[in-house]
């Protein structure tokens, strides 16, 4: 072998030893850091355990309060409905009992206009579209 190929190895054997001395110094700082996270989240984890319970109580009290005013909605809907029901009922009864005696009070009153009118002699004669259209 020559005296380059040599000096080759040893420069690649010393990079490999110092890699591998590197990489061992990262697993140990890798290692320390766990022990101190797992630490840290030991102490945090009671601290934190209330704030959590909190939190969840917190979220139930929103789902129970969103379940009771969507139950208020729609019993307000269904009150609304009724009501809408009823009122239209209602307005068609009056218009029902309202109608009648009016066509029929409308019916007396061209009677007594056609009976009037044969007692004057006058036939009464019928309105047409142009009387309309001359009425201003």
């Amino acid at each position: 072998m020559s005296v380059w190929s040599e000096v080759f190895l040893g420069v690649i054997a010393v990079a490999t030893l110092a890699m591998a001395i590197v990489l061992v110094g990262v697993l140990v700082a890798a290692s320390r850091l766990a022990r101190r996270v797992g630490r840290i989240l030991d102490q945090l984890e009671p601290e934190l355990q209330p704030l959590f319970n909190h939190l969840n109580a917190i979220g139930r009290d929103a789902s129970r309060a969103a379940a009771l005013a969507t139950a208020q909605v729609e019993r307000v809907d269904r009150l609304f409905g009724d009501l809408a029901q009823r009122l239209d009922q209602t307005l068609r009864s009056y218009q029902m009992v309202l109608d009648a005696p009016a066509r029929e009070g409308r019916a007396i009153l061209s009677a007594l206009a056609a009976a009037f009118q044969a007692m004057r002699g006058r036939p009464r004669r019928a309105r047409s579209e142009e009387d309309d259209a001359l009425f201003i």
